[in-house]
C-alpha cells in the first residue's frame, strides 16, 4: 500500500489525534471521519486529499447540494469536516479561504405540541422509555443528555437534574418535575439491584469520563456512576478486560416516541426533540422570563431561545384579526354565505378628484 493511499490508516488516525487534542466530542469526530471518507470516495477513492485542490472541495459541495439535496446544516457540517481536514490535519489552506462559503440555513419554526398532545403521547408509552420522555419534556433535556444521566446527576431532594458535558461541553442545572420524583427513586432502586446482580457475575463496571478511572479505579463499580437508564446487556471491553454496562441506546427512544405519537393520533411530526421545544414554549407561555428559560435549556446565546417566542404571537404577532372583532357575520354555512357589504359611492370634492 503506497504511503499516500487514502486507505492507509494514518490519515484517519491523525484526524482523531488532532480532534482529541482540541477536545472535540466523540460524535463530532465520528461525523468528521465519515465526511472525510465520503469525500475521498467521491473522488474515486485512490487520490489522497493532499492532492485534491479547492475545485475538488467545491465539486463535492455542489454534489451534496444538487444531487444529494442535503439540508443546509448537513452541508455546513461536511464543509466544517473538510476545513478541519485541510487546516488541522494536512496543514493546508482551508477551503473557506478560497471562496467556499457556508450554506444559508433557512429560518424554521420549531415543532411544538400542546400540553394536551404531550400528555396523550406520554400516555401511550411505557417503562423506561416513558420516564425518559417525561424527563425530556419536564426538564428540557436533549436526547443524549437524558441517555447519559448517572445516578449522581439526579437530586430528588432538591428537585434538580445536573447535565454534565452537554452541548458545547457545558454543564448546567435544570428542573426535575416533582411528579417524577417517586418514579426516579424506583428507577434508582432498580438500577442498584441490576448492578448488584451483574457484579456478582463478575461485571457491573461502567465507563468513566476522561482519565477518572486512573484517579479512582474503584469508581467503575461505584453506585453514583451507574447509568440511570442502563442497557439490557453488558458489553466486553477488551482494553480494560471488563464487562461494562452501557447506557440505553438513543435509538430505543427515537423509535418509541414517533410510535407513541402515531398511536395517540397526532398528525404532526413528533421526535424526541419535540419535547424540548414544547418545554421551552410552555414555560414562556406560563410567563417565565426568557433568561431563565435560556439557562434551563443551556443556550449560549439568548437569541437562540428567542426562537420560542413565536408561540406567544398566537397567530400574527398577537394581533386579533378584524374579522374576529364586532361579532359573527350572519348567514352561516361557510364562506359562501357571508353577505357582501355594499360599496360606498365615491364623494366628489369640488375642484378635486373623487376620494
Amino acid at each position: 500500500m503506497p504511503p499516500d493511499s487514502p486507505a492507509a490508516p494514518s490519515l484517519i488516525a491523525t484526524l482523531r489525534d488532532r480532534a482529541a487534542v482540541r477536545r472535540y466530542s466523540p460524535r463530532t469526530v465520528q461525523a468528521y471521519e465519515r465526511w472525510v471518507r465520503q469525500y475521498i470516495r467521491y473522488h474515486g477513492g485512490h487520490t489522497h486529499p493532499r492532492h485534491l485542490g479547492p475545485e475538488s472541495v467545491r465539486d463535492f459541495m455542489v454534489f451534496l447540494a444538487r444531487e444529494r439535496n442535503v439540508a443546509a446544516s448537513t452541508q455546513n457540517q461536511a464543509l466544517a469536516a473538510l476545513t478541519f481536514l485541510y487546516r488541522d490535519v494536512l496543514e493546508q489552506p482551508p477551503p473557506s479561504v478560497v471562496g467556499i462559503v457556508q450554506a444559508k440555513r433557512p429560518h424554521r419554526l420549531p415543532n411544538v405540541l400542546s400540553r394536551e398532545d404531550v400528555h396523550r403521547v406520554l400516555a401511550e408509552m411505557r417503562g423506561a422509555s416513558q420516564l425518559m420522555a417525561m424527563l425530556l419534556y419536564g426538564g428540557g433535556l436533549r436526547l443524549m443528555e437524558c441517555c447519559e444521566l448517572r445516578l449522581k446527576d439526579v437530586d430528588t431532594v432538591r428537585g434538580e437534574v445536573r447535565i454534565r458535558n452537554g452541548k458545547g461541553a457545558r454543564d448546567r442545572v435544570t428542573v426535575l418535575p416533582s411528579s417524577l420524583r417517586e418514579r426516579i427513586v424506583q428507577q434508582v432502586a432498580a438500577v442498584r439491584r441490576l448492578r448488584t446482580l451483574r457484579a456478582l457475575r463478575g461485571g457491573g463496571y461502567v465507563e468513566l469520563p476522561g482519565a477518572f478511572h486512573r484517579k479512582s479505579s474503584h469508581a467503575t463499580r461505584g453506585w453514583s456512576w451507574c447509568w440511570l437508564f442502563p442497557s439490557r446487556h453488558e458489553v466486553w471491553h477488551a482494553g480494560s478486560k471488563q464487562f461494562r454496562t452501557q447506557h440505553l441506546h438513543p435509538s430505543v427512544l427515537q423509535k418509541a416516541v414517533p410510535a407513541a405519537a402515531r398511536r395517540a393520533g397526532i398528525v404532526a411530526r413528533v421526535t424526541c426533540h419535540t419535547f424540548r421545544h414544547s418545554f421551552a414554549t410552555h414555560l414562556l407561555e406560563a410567563g417565565y422570563d426568557i433568561r431563565t428559560v435560556q439557562e434551563l435549556l443551556g443556550h449560549r446565546d439568548v437569541s437562540t431561545t428567542m426562537l420560542y417566542t413565536h408561540v406567544l404571537n398566537r397567530g400574527g404577532l398577537g394581533v386579533r384579526s378584524p374579522l374576529d372583532v364586532g361579532g359573527e357575520i350572519g348567514g352561516g354555512g361557510g364562506l359562501g354565505a357571508v353577505a357582501v357589504l355594499p360599496v360606498r359611492p365615491a364623494v366628489r370634492v369640488p375642484g378635486g378628484a373623487g376620494r
